[in-house]
């Protein structure tokens, strides 16, 4: 057995049942993925458009794709049509493209909504405040060609647990909110917060998805 695959199994006997996992292939070789794959899994994060679009064809059909990384609207089009999930949408003028143009292309994009609740400015996502004015508002009703999912978050990049901790209740909180404030929301089941340091945590949190990488294929090759 590979060593991916040694990792891939030791991280699958942690996740209780309901939590899903993403292996953040993103900056790793297609043979890195395909041990991966062949080790039983399925959902792959990509952060970057082009090297998605690379390594779509290169990989099995059943492979489910999810786009992590910050999504530049000019790359949209490119991506439309590709990942069963962009997790790491940030803006509402990203959002409205996104929708604008799977409508255009005939498709519904699944997507989650970023929220921004780490300490630190380079981060990106919608403010708290942001996405509660924009499901109060029940503007999602004006969407056509998009599915939100869910949210999705990153804890505040510390060795300070509590504050990690914190930053998971915060999301979790977030995402409950919306479901009772939002009940024709259907299909909003999707909380993906906790990476390689801290998806523990964060299941306990109340995470349905972790994006673990570094833990299954080593440190990145850039």
């Amino acid at each position: 057995m590979s060593t991916i695959a040694t990792r891939l199994n030791e991280i699958r006997s942690t996740l209780p049942e309901g939590v899903s996992l993403v292996a953040v292939s993103k900056f790793h070789p297609v043979e890195a993925l395909l041990e991966a794959y062949d080790a039983g899994q399925r959902i792959f994060g990509e952060s970057r458009v082009q090297e998605l679009v690379a390594k779509k064809p290169l990989m099995p059909d059943d492979v489910r794709w999810h786009f992590i990384g910050h999504l530049q609207t000019n790359k949209v089009k490119a991506l439309i049509g590709i990942p069963d999930l962009i997790e790491s949408v940030d803006s509402r003028r990203l959002l409205d493209i996104i929708d604008r143009l799977s409508a255009e292309a005939g498709i519904i994009t699944r997507v989650l909504l970023q929220a921004h609740v780490a300490a630190e400015e380079t981060k990106f996502g919608f403010s708290l405040d942001e996405l509660l004015d924009y499901f109060s508002a029940h503007t999602y009703r004006q969407l056509k060609a998009t599915h939100l999912c869910g949210i999705m978050g990153m804890a505040t990049n510390t060795d300070d647990m509590a504050r990690v901790g914190q930053d998971f209740d915060t999301l979790a909180s977030l995402f409950k909110r919306v479901k009772d404030m939002c009940p024709d929301l259907v299909g909003f089941d999707t909380l993906s917060m906790g990476m390689s340091d801290d998806y523990p945590l964060a299941i306990e949190r109340g995470a349905t998805l972790v994006r673990v990488g570094t833990k299954i294929f080593g440190q990145r090759e850039y």
